[in-house]
């Protein structure tokens, strides 16, 4: 019997590694998806040596019986592994947070009194900026985008679920129906360029660039498009980040 204990955990560590190897380019592919979006005091290696370290143990805790694909799963503890680390870490200064947190208050002001999209010139009014004083707080606040919607409970492959399809995905942190139909509907309600970024780049997965290159922009463009798009949902959503 202990030697059939011992066979069951050595094939069972060998089955771990197996996923591991298979799945190394996919800690590679996830944190290059993030840098397009980071700061350059983030380094690559140290977000890949966070999602190698979120692969193992993915390796070790996955449960077939849930349903999920093992690459779904690996995916969510990756992606988490890394944002953990850039949290350690804390790169992002205090007045990204407070200018990302205004622009998205005076997008749900404009929004409310004029009941339409706010565009950039009333934002960059709004908030007593030149157009290219509000594009660089676009800039700046991108990769703080990604840590706060995390934090609300919305990350890229609940983004990728309601972008693509606008119906509840079984991803976590995505539990209640009604939030699910609030993010469906702000995602739907974005402006057009700002919904085709979205789609692209969470649906499609295609990087900065690559979205550039299609709709004949630069990357730092469209980067500010997607921090936009992002800011426009925080405005929308901002029930939500004060109730979770």
């Amino acid at each position: 019997m202990n030697g059939l204990v011992m066979y069951t955990n050595m094939a069972s560590k060998g089955d771990a590694n197996d996923l591991v190897t298979q799945h190394a380019p996919l800690v590679k592919r996830i944190a290059y998806h993030l840098m397009s979006r980071l700061p350059p005091s983030v380094q690559a290696d140290d977000l890949i040596q966070a999602g190698m370290i979120g692969l193992l143990e993915a390796s070790r805790n996955y449960d077939a019986t849930q349903g999920a694909s093992f690459e779904t799963y690996a995916g969510i503890r990756i992606r988490g592994a890394m944002l953990d680390e850039i949290r350690k870490n804390d790169w992002a200064p205090r007045s990204v947070h407070r200018k990302a947190r205004k622009v998205a208050e005076a997008v749900r002001q404009i929004e409310n009194i004029k009941g339409r999209d706010a565009r950039d010139n009333e934002v960059a009014e709004q908030l007593g900026m030149s157009l290219d004083e509000y594009h660089q707080v676009l800039q700046d606040a991108s990769g703080y985008l990604v840590l706060s919607f995390d934090d609300m409970g919305v990350d890229d492959e609940a983004l990728a679920t309601e972008v693509s399809h606008h119906v509840p995905g079984p991803f976590e942190g995505l539990q209640r129906e009604d939030f699910k139909k609030s993010l469906a509907e702000s995602i739907a309600g974005l402006p057009e360029r700002e919904r085709l970024v979205m789609t692209l780049y969470y649906d499609e997965e295609l990087n900065l660039r690559e979205i550039g290159a299609v709709l004949g922009v630069s990357e730092s463009r469209v980067s500010q498009i997607h921090s936009q798009a992002l800011l426009r949902l925080q405005a929308r959503l901002g029930h939500w980040m004060a109730s979770e």
